[in-house]
C-alpha cells in the first residue's frame, strides 16, 4: 500500500502533475505519523519531528543531483505543517493511502525524470516530491515495516472499506 502510494507520486511527476503530486507527497509525514500512532492521530509538531528525522539523510549536505537537504527539509516542514491538520486523524490522506492497496505497483526501480526547463516553482515541487518519498522510503525501511502498531495500522486500512 505504501509503495503504491509512493510509487503514484513518482508516476505524477514523471507525467507533469506536480501540483497533484505535491499534493500526495505534503500529506506523507502525516501518513507516517499516524500510522505509527494506535490511533491514527497526528499533530503538526509531530510531523514536524518526523521531517527533520527522515528528510535529511545523516551526513547528507547535498545529493548526487545538487539538492540542499538542509534547506529542502526547512523549506517542506513548513510547508508541511501548514497543510496539517493541528492534531487529530488525517483523514483524507488516510483514505487515499487506503485506495492505493488497490492499484497496480509501478516496475521496480521506476524513478520520475526531472525535465531540464522546469520553473523554479515547479523545480522545487519536483524536488520537495523527491525529497518526501526519499524520506518516506527510508522511514518505512529502517522503521515501520518493524513497528507492530504501523503494521497493524496498515492491515486495518487495507480491510475497512
Amino acid at each position: 500500500m505504501v509503495a503504491a502510494y509512493l510509487a503514484d507520486i513518482e508516476q505524477l511527476l514523471d507525467v507533469q502533475r506536480r501540483e497533484a503530486a505535491l499534493r500526495d507527497a505534503l500529506d506523507l509525514p502525516s501518513l507516517a505519523v499516524a500510522l505509527a500512532d494506535p490511533r491514527l492521530r497526528s499533530s503538526r509538531e509531530q510531523v514536524k519531528t518526523w521531517c527533520q528525522e527522515w528528510i535529511r539523510p545523516p551526513g547528507a549536505e547535498r545529493d548526487a543531483h545538487g539538492l540542499d537537504y538542509e534547506h529542502l527539509a526547512r523549506n517542506t516542514a513548513e510547508r508541511v505543517a501548514q497543510t496539517a491538520e493541528p492534531e487529530g486523524v488525517p483523514m483524507r490522506a488516510l483514505r487515499r493511502l487506503q485506495l492505493r492497496r488497490h492499484a497496480r505497483t509501478a516496475p521496480r526501480g521506476f524513478r520520475a525524470r526531472r525535465a531540464e526547463d522546469l520553473s523554479p516553482r515547479d523545480s522545487e515541487a519536483f524536488d520537495m516530491c523527491t525529497a518526501l518519498t526519499e524520506a518516506a522510503r527510508r522511514w518505512y525501511a529502517r522503521s515501520a515495516c518493524h513497528d507492530p502498531t504501523v503494521q497493524a495500522n496498515l492491515a486495518r486500512l487495507a480491510v475497512l472499506r
